[in-house]
């Protein structure tokens, strides 16, 4: 993955520099006769090993906008989806996100994950483009610019969290930390879960590293059945994650997983199924039934409506937020010109959102409460297991 990192670097350098010698966002076209609708354009995985995490985020936007465009559109005008599909691959992804920036999209909602968000924000940022995720929770996103947000709840709030929870509340002392090697996102969550461990006294007796795609883990897992542990840290994507617990209990290895919301994926269940009953994994948001109100309550069903009964995930969830405050800031702007509505993008606060209250903080990060910490049992709609407020 390192190899193929290094390979993509000189497409995305001349991208970059064509883009900056003249490649521009959307103008605003509010008081011309032409430009009938406000392009955002989507970018993410309908094809490939993320799928899910793209399907279900365009679900999402396709709602906000269908709810935007009912109560009257921004600034006088409909908002209209530009989709790109990458196909959950890197060098696909720069190619599509300088295609929507040719389409004149006014700004990109995606990706949902870590690695494809830089990829993309290097090309967003010189071009003046917004580009906010609706997933990527690693480190090393915002920093790229001041057109590059995200609406998601960050690993270094959520896993701390959850460490503590692992502590406290399910009495763990040793565990064994997996990292899928070459994985942005799983290489970002391993070093922040690190320090959490470490803080709450959690020993890590083993690591063991895979690669994505990967799909025999027997020596990984026979090395770790020469340790004692309570659990496994797992800090890559479902599909691996699925596969390396279905090798644990085929050697006999009872422990379950905890893991980010890189695991956040119907495929968990349908390729763990029992293997992975017991694990957790977590998310910015999940359906709390016994609370959900509102708003949220609103969109729960609304989705349930279109999606034969099945429950949303922080995909569609946050794919939905992230336009609604797209046009937030648009309409506080009265423009639809990156370039003028970026700094009242910036000033988003207390955004009452379906996945919850969203504010930027000064660098432009989203400060969300709480973690949800969701156990995976008997189907692929996975129960919350607590509620955990983030205080401090």
């Amino acid at each position: 993955m390192k190899k193929n990192r290094y390979l993509l670097l000189p497409v995305v350098l001349l991208l970059v520099g064509l883009l900056a010698a003249g490649c521009g966002g959307a103008k605003d076209t509010s008081n011309t006769a032409g430009g009938d609708t406000i392009k955002i354009g989507f970018l993410g995985g309908k094809t490939g090993g993320h799928a899910h995490y793209g399907i279900e985020t365009l679900k999402g936007m396709q709602m906000a906008v269908e709810d935007v465009n009912s109560a009257g559109g921004v600034n006088g005008k409909k908002l209209e989806i530009i989709e790109g599909d990458h196909g959950s691959n890197s060098s696909e992804a720069a190619n599509v996100t300088q295609k929507l920036i040719t389409q004149k999209v006014s700004a990109i909602v995606g990706d949902p994950t870590t690695g494809i968000t830089k990829v993309a924000a290097q090309i967003c940022q010189p071009s003046k483009v917004v580009l906010l995720s609706a997933g990527a929770v690693g480190p090393g996103i915002v920093e790229i610019g001041d057109y590059i947000y995200r609406d998601t709840l960050l690993d270094a709030v959520a896993a701390p969290a959850v460490t503590k929870y692992l502590t406290e509340e399910l009495k763990w002392k040793k565990v064994a930390l997996v990292t899928t090697t070459g994985l942005s996102y799983s290489e970002g969550l391993t070093n922040i879960f690190k320090p959490a461990l470490a803080k709450y006294e959690i020993e890590i007796v083993a690591e063991q590293s895979i690669m994505e795609k990967d799909t025999n883990f027997s020596a990984q897992v026979t090395a770790l059945s020469k340790k004692e542990f309570d659990g496994v840290v797992f800090t890559g994507y479902y599909t691996e994650g699925a596969l390396f617990m279905n090798e644990m209990r085929k050697q006999g290895l009872k422990q379950v997983m905890v893991g980010g919301d890189g695991l956040l994926g119907k495929e968990l269940y349908q390729l763990g199924e029992k293997a992975v009953a017991g694990s957790m994994l977590y998310a910015g948001f999940a359906v709390d039934t016994k609370n959900a109100a509102g708003k949220t309550r609103e969109f729960i069903e609304k989705y349930q409506s279109r999606n034969n009964g099945a429950m949303p995930d922080m995909f569609p969830a946050q794919g939905y937020d992230a336009v609604l405050i797209l046009a937030e800031a648009m309409k506080a702007a009265q423009s639809s010109d990156p370039t003028v509505f970026k700094d009242k993008l910036a000033q988003t606060k207390d955004f009452k959102g379906v996945t919850g209250t969203i504010t930027f903080d000064a660098k432009r990060e989203p400060i969300k409460s709480p973690v949800y910490l969701m156990e995976v049992k008997d189907s692929p709609e996975y129960p919350v297991k607590a509620v955990i407020p983030i205080t401090g």
